[in-house]
Order: structure tokens, then C-alpha cells, then sequence
């Protein structure tokens, strides 16, 4: 991954970038969006490297940094669509070796990956913890999420949106995770989310914002990653 960034699509101080013209049936904000792919050095490395999206560099690279995925765990990746975080946990547990189990859990289906189960499934369902612990066969070791809320183009909107999503899949977390496991979810940049850090501050012995490189600098994309999961706690 070093450099994959480097170089900014220029030589020789001429621009390489890659100019999207707006089609007559497309909108200029899905043009800026085909615009920023065609561009970005994670989406070309996705292809060679063989990963269902380029969020999986986001995926490797904190788990370089903070080795939450090992060996024979129980993972759930909530959101999983495309598939590129449940990818990068089946290889780093051995999950296509038969060790451990990766469960993606998705409202649409998605094409399979050798050592992930798919399930189109909605976590919100009353249900759904108990079913993701029969497949799981037990408690998970780590719950992520990379699901982020349509966005409404209002930036306060958005980022409650997404912060609520996170809020649910904490609550989520906290009925499925074994002791010691973890939780890993993306949340914007902003002050509105005191209340989801203050609930895992305290179910989890750790917690901390991450920002890997893999996201776009523009973004306001920033990741909670809580460590040292306390136990289901008891109604108040």
C-alpha cells in the first residue's frame, strides 16, 4: 500500500487526471462521483489486488495498526455490500480454511466470497441477534460496520443520520459481542455524537476515532473503534 497515493495524477507537471463529461441522463453529482473513482488510486488497487471495493484498504490498514482480526474469530460485518471488509476478515481469520466464520448481513444480496456466509437480513429485525448467533454458532469476536445513511446533500442531516446508524449497530454490538470482543463503525466528523461515545466508553474498556488513509481527504469519514467489549450490561 506505500505510496498508493503518491504522485496526486501528475508528471511532469501536467495533470493525468481523468475528465468525466456530464451525459445528458447524469446528474452532475453522480458525473463528480464517477469522476472521483476513475481517479482514485484505492479503486485501481481494488481491481489488481482482487478486493470486492477499495473500503477494503480502510479495513487493512486499521487492522495493521491495531490487530483486532485473528485467527479463528466470529465476525459480523453489518452492511456488508459489496463485500470488502467481509473479504479482508475471511482471509485475516482463515475463515476459507475452515477457521472461524465471517457473517455479512445485508439488505440486498450479495455475490459470494469463499469463507463469508451472506445473509439478506435486516439487523434492525428483533429477531436478528439471535439468528447471527445460531450462524455464528456462539458470541462474535468484533462487530463492524461500514454503512453510512443516504445522504441528503444538508451536512447536520447527514451526519445525525449516520451517527443514529451507528447508534443502532452499538446496540446490536452489545447484544451479540463475546467479552474482549470489538467494534468497529463508521460515524462524519462533528460534535453530535457524545452520547454513542459515552455508551462505549462504558461497555469497552477502549475506545478511539480512526482516520485511515484510504479515506478521501475531503471526506468528513472518520471510524469509532472500541476495544475490550465489557459484557452485555443489564437494563437500567
Amino acid at each position: 500500500m506505500s505510496g498508493a497515493a503518491s504522485g496526486g495524477g501528475r508528471e511532469g507537471g501536467r495533470s493525468l487526471k481523468t475528465r468525466v463529461k456530464t451525459a445528458k441522463r447524469r446528474s452532475a453529482s453522480s458525473t463528480q462521483w464517477l469522476q472521483r473513482q476513475l481517479n482514485d488510486p484505492y479503486v485501481a488497487l481494488a481491481r489488481r489486488d482482487g478486493w470486492r471495493s477499495r473500503a477494503a484498504y480502510k479495513l487493512i490498514e486499521i487492522d495493521d495498526r491495531y490487530r483486532l482480526l485473528k485467527p479463528g474469530q466470529r465476525i459480523v460485518d453489518l452492511g456488508a455490500a459489496p463485500g470488502g471488509w467481509a473479504q479482508v476478515a475471511a482471509r485475516r481469520i482463515g475463515a476459507q480454511e475452515g477457521k472461524g466464520k465471517v457473517v455479512g448481513i445485508d439488505l440486498l444480496e450479495v455475490e459470494p466470497i469463499a469463507g463469508v456466509d451472506f445473509q439478506v437480513m435486516d439487523f434492525l429485525d428483533p429477531e436478528a441477534p439471535a439468528r447471527l448467533k445460531a450462524m455464528l454458532g456462539g458470541l462474535a469476536d468484533g462487530v463492524m460496520s461500514d454503512m453510512a445513511a443516504n445522504t441528503t446533500g444538508h451536512k447536520k442531516t447527514d451526519h445525525l443520520r449516520i451517527v443514529h446508524l451507528a447508534e443502532l449497530a452499538a446496540d446490536f454490538a452489545g447484544e451479540v459481542l463475546a467479552p474482549g470482543g470489538f467494534f468497529l463503525a463508521k460515524v462524519f466528523q462533528g460534535g453530535t455524537e457524545g452520547e454513542l461515545l459515552a455508551r462505549l466508553k462504558r461497555d469497552f474498556a477502549t475506545v478511539r476515532h480512526v482516520k485511515p488513509k484510504a479515506s478521501r481527504a475531503e471526506s468528513a469519514e472518520l471510524y469509532v473503534l472500541a476495544t475490550g467489549f465489557r459484557g452485555a450490561q443489564s437494563p437500567a
